[in-house]
């Protein structure tokens, strides 16, 4: 009892301490601003903040955040600002807002603030989490110009085809063996695969087993364990992402679970990696040029040397966090968005009716549908484009930092405010519909 009065008193000093600095940061900040232009004109700010945590409180319950923001935003405007914890917010509404922050001033805010998961996945080089300098320059540029082009993603169409079309057979297998019953199929799980194939394929060569027969104990759903719980701890609210100095007590136990999960994701890398470099070693023996070149591992071992480093890190290092993203941002969304857009159909024939008759009218009933076809399909393409609109993947943005003062709209902006997203159909737009 003794030791625990003594920490007691120690943490509410503590306590009291940080809020005293932050305030008093707070203050000079504002006094800075005020002396430095009076003519400028600042975003809104909330009022209720509260010390030390600002408006925190308010995101905090059972509603989703985005529809929080949505209603702050229908209070406070299409601009205002919020305070989360140590870090100014910008919340942005409306379209022509949010043209100016990433159009117009779109430099100014393509860095990305500090995140728990970045430093603990890889140690920030996770490129698309990364904030801008050298090394995001640096792996963005090889991404767009190796991995992303027409031609190389033309020389992958093979993988994409026969992977849809093994999907397809599997489904047909399954449902056929019922012996003529009808078959219950979860089609989530079903995009999913097709989705998780692509993209692994597509980057590493490999192909999981089907998804209509696949057991849980399997190293293939572990792993799609492991990449699930790094999009969810990717999505959680880490109190150190607010509020720094409290990453020690690891509030929630979010950055345990990051140790854990990143040693389950790089066992899987590191065991990819090897089996690429060695594949590359016995192809060098017998053959050379581009032949040996079939995914995004192989391309990106050509690109980067053996001995390369940049900004710090080994070649290895930046593979496995570029290969680790691109798998967390291209699979999921892309599974949710079909899953979606399935929904949305079956439960509107008349517009399913419509997108049949399409179908039938540009590709006919004896071919499958294929990538070159979905340019004449314009209705499927307005039908993907509302799904995204109506329920994107991320309803809100990923997190941005302002890396300089600019203007969004006539308001002016101070580093380091980090922008959120919360795009609304404006009323206007919504009743000319």
């Amino acid at each position: 009892m003794h030791f625990l009065s003594h920490f007691l008193a120690l943490l509410i000093f503590w306590f009291l301490a940080l809020f005293v600095a932050h305030t008093y940061k707070i203050r000079n900040r504002a006094s800075t601003a005020k002396s430095s232009s009076i003519s400028s004109i600042w975003a809104p700010k909330a009022p209720s903040a509260w010390p030390f945590i600002g408006h925190l409180h308010l995101l905090s319950g059972q509603v989703p955040v985005c529809r929080t923001l949505g209603l702050l935003a229908d209070k406070y405007g299409p601009i205002f600002q919020l305070q989360l914890g140590t870090h100014p917010a910008l919340v942005v509404s409306s379209w022509e807002m949010v043209k100016d922050c990433f159009t117009t001033n779109d430099k100014i805010f393509a860095s990305r603030p500090k995140m728990t998961l970045s430093k603990y996945f890889y140690n920030d080089a996770v490129f698309a989490l990364a904030p801008y300098g050298p090394y995001w320059r640096e792996i963005r540029k090889m991404v767009t110009l190796e991995l992303f082009t027409n031609s190389r993603l033309e020389k992958l169409k093979h993988v994409r085809t026969s992977e849809v079309d093994c999907c397809i057979k599997e489904l047909y297998s399954f449902c056929n063996n019922n012996n003529n019953f009808p078959t219950q199929v979860n089609l989530s799980s079903w995009f999913e695969h097709i989705t998780c194939n692509i993209i692994i394929r597509m980057l590493a060569g490999k192909r999981f087993s089907s998804s209509v027969n696949e057991e849980s104990g399997t190293k293939e759903m572990q792993f799609k364990e492991s990449i699930k719980k790094a999009l969810l701890l990717g999505g959680a609210f880490v109190v150190s992402d607010v509020i720094p100095s409290l990453e020690w007590m690891d509030i929630g136990g979010h950055i345990k679970a990051m140790k854990q999960t990143f040693k389950e994701v790089d066992s899987v890398f590191d065991i990819w990696l090897k089996e690429h470099i060695q594949k590359r070693k016995d192809c060098d023996n017998s053959t050379t040029g581009d032949d040996h070149q079939s995914d995004f591992i192989d391309v990106m071992l050509s690109t980067l040397p053996e001995e390369a480093s940049v900004s710090g890190y080994d070649r290895d290092a930046i593979i496995k966090a570029t290969t680790l993203i691109l798998i967390m941002t291209a699979s999921e969304s892309t599974a949710e968005t079909l899953i979606w857009a399935l929904s949305l159909l079956m439960n509107d024939r008349r517009i399913l009716k419509i997108a049949q008759d399409e179908l039938d009218e540009h590709v006919g009933r004896n071919r499958w549908v294929e990538e070159s076809d979905i340019k004449n399909l314009k209705y499927l393409q307005a039908i993907v484009k509302e799904t995204l609109r109506l329920y994107p993947p991320g309803p809100l943005a990923g997190p941005r930092e302002a890396i300089e003062d600019c203007y969004v709209g006539k308001y002016h902006i101070r580093k380091p405010l980090q922008p959120l997203l919360t795009p609304r159909l404006s009323m206007e737009l919504y009743q000319s519909l």
